[in-house]
């Protein structure tokens, strides 16, 4: 007897459900992308949970027949595919019909759907064992799919969820997805009973970013367009001063479809060249239009990655429009260099004795009795050299490193006397184990140090980060900070933790870091998660670190270093403290 054997329909199903669902978001997605596909003019979509428990989405499209109501969960019922050559002009979400009958092998499903020349509805359910019962029903006309108990049959998966918290700020990534993607539909997202999006039809693709994104993102990007005969891009860019370390806010979508390309996101960094610090990251919402049959959508299970067949055309065409844009609106030299009308400067070369004119180089005075040490104690600040004028070893005195005496090199390093020799200390590693320290101590026994700021400062952070930074918020003020939501997209700063810089210009930062950290949570901490959360925040907390710029600063600084349990390393183990001996120092010499 041979060993291959065919699958059955219920294990194939769980494995295409692994590939299509793969979280509660996945499934807002799939059914928000249907009812744009049945034409809706509105979709509301209803959240318990962050999704475990249901997910209801509801749409005033073309609705269903009982027929196809009942194929709808078949593998591979689609309306959108008919013949091959089909599979080369998709300009709907959906055709491959596997979405629902994924979703119906990991959840349990009611489906009441109507269309509007019919009398009665259809309801449709398919309970924890797969059985399916169909009855006419009365209902509005158009669809409303609601699912329950998601992987309630696969445990596993279940398990490896993340927090709710991240979980519906996944659910508000695809629903922004979704939304930029229609302007002209109505959405609504609602969650635990709280609205947390109603959205009106839209005038423009402006002011649909403005209701998602709030006022402060659109009052930072300009407007992009260009049309070639291989694409057309239009939409926004982000100024290059409101670029961040995090990822937020950058779309690309083609032919009304969300795309993710690392690829064409290394076109629109390289138009920022030299106007952006490098591992930046400038807002952007771009839309690209192509022929259909110059695209694949049907190269990723999920449809979020695309293969175009001129990508290095895309890839040039993207970035002479951002170069172009941004040189336009005076933020750098735009690509296309007009000089029509523009004055003649002279070309300074070997002719140059004729421009220069009565123009002379500066001339260079010497003090042949000048000496620089001459009153050095009076007028240098720092108590670690006091040198005399006529005696140039007196640098190298015993009593240049004397007890309680301390020196900054460079903004990163503590040089001080140690009892074999020079001890030289990293500042931003010292400030590392410093940090964990105390957020391990916070994170365990929920003793906070926090420090508040002189005046609370409003950062814009967008809905779902608004939503992440409040449902930790237990967590974040066991960590010292304190943050209030402020409307739907921002929060006002109270307080940071002790030894992060209040500057108002790291605020934003600090936020932006905090959401990232806290995007890989989960719903319960350990002592290792615990550690490693605190690791977290004691990195982010070394990078945006007070400064250390005075012997007074590094000598408490030291003192607050060699009073933590392990001042030797840094949490991921590199050294802190490093001491160059008396005989290694004479061996220079």
């Amino acid at each position: 007897m041979g060993k291959l054997k065919v699958l059955s329909a219920d294990i194939a199903n769980l494995i295409a459900a692994g590939e299509v669902v793969q979280r509660p978001a996945s499934v807002v997605k799939e059914l928000m992308e249907n009812a744009v596909d049945a034409g809706a003019g509105q979709v509301s979509v209803y959240i318990t949970d962050s999704g475990r428990t249901l997910i209801r989405v509801i749409d005033n499209g073309c609705g269903m027949s009982k027929t196809d109501a009942m194929l709808c969960f078949e593998r591979h019922a689609t309306s959108k595919i008919g013949k091959s050559e089909d599979l080369e002009s998709i300009l709907t979400y959906g055709f491959r019909g596997e979405a629902l009958p994924s979703i119906s092998a990991v959840a349990e499903i009611e489906l009441k759907t109507r269309r509007s020349t019919d009398e009665t509805g259809t309801r449709l359910t398919i309970g924890s064992f797969g059985d399916r019962k169909v009855s006419d029903c009365s209902c509005p006309a158009g669809s409303s799919f609601e699912i329950r108990n998601l992987f309630y049959n696969t445990p596993a998966r279940r398990k490896f969820l993340k927090s709710d918290v991240v979980e519906f700020k996944h659910i508000v990534e695809e629903f922004q997805r979704i939304a930029l993607c229609c302007p002209k539909t109505a959405f609504s997202l609602n969650h635990n009973g709280r609205d947390i999006y109603v959205l009106k039809p839209a005038k423009s693709l402006k002011f649909r970013i403005l209701d998602l994104m709030g006022q402060g993102v659109v009052s930072d990007v300009i407007d992009v367009q260009i049309n070639t005969s291989t694409v057309n891009v239009n939409g926004f860019i982000g100024r290059p001063d409101t670029a961040r370390k995090t990822g937020g806010n950058q779309y690309f979508f083609v032919n009304g479809r969300f795309f993710r390309s690392a690829y064409l996101h290394k076109a629109v960094l390289k138009g920022y060249e030299e106007l952006i610090p490098e591992g930046m990251n400038p807002p952007y919402f771009l839309y690209l239009e192509v022929d259909p049959h110059n695209i694949d959508v049907n190269i990723h299970p999920t449809k979020t990655e695309v293969k175009f067949e001129d990508e290095q055309i895309i890839f040039q065409t993207l970035y002479a429009c951002i170069k172009e844009t941004l040189g336009r609106n005076s933020f750098g030299a735009s690509i296309d260099f007009d000089t029509a009308g523009a004055i003649d400067l002279p070309s300074l070369g070997k002719s140059f004795e004729e421009y220069r004119g009565a123009v002379e180089a500066p001339k260079i005075t010497l003090d042949p009795t000048y000496n620089p040490f001459k009153k050095a104690e009076d007028s240098y600040q720092t108590p670690v050299f006091k040198a005399k004028a006529d005696d140039y070893g007196i640098l190298f005195e015993e009593r240049v490193y004397q007890e309680g005496k301390a020196m900054v090199l460079d903004g990163k390093f503590i040089l001080a006397k140690s009892a074999s020799g020079l001890m030289i200390v990293n500042i931003k590693r010292a400030h590392e184990r410093i940090l964990y320290e105390k957020a391990l101590k916070a994170l365990s026994k929920d003793q906070p140090v926090a420090q508040t700021v002189m005046f609370p400062i409003k950062v814009q952070t967008g809905v779902q980060n608004q939503i992440l930074l409040e449902g930790n918020s237990s967590l974040l003020r066991s960590l010292g900070f304190d943050l209030t939501p402020e409307g739907q997209d921002s929060v006002t700063v109270n307080a940071i933790p002790e030894g992060y810089a209040g500057d108002l210009d790291k605020i934003d930062s600090i936020v932006g870091d905090i959401c990232t950290i806290l995007s890989d949570g989960t719903s319960t901490l350990s002592e290792v998660l615990q550690a490693s959360m605190a690791r977290k925040f004691a990195l982010l907390g070394a990078l945006n670190a007070q400064k250390t710029d005075s012997p007074q600063k590094a000598l408490k600084l030291l003192d607050t270093l060699f009073a933590c349990e392990n001042s030797e390393t840094t949490p991921d183990g590199r050294r802190i403290v490093s001491i160059l001996d008396v005989a290694e120092i004479e061996k220079r010499f």
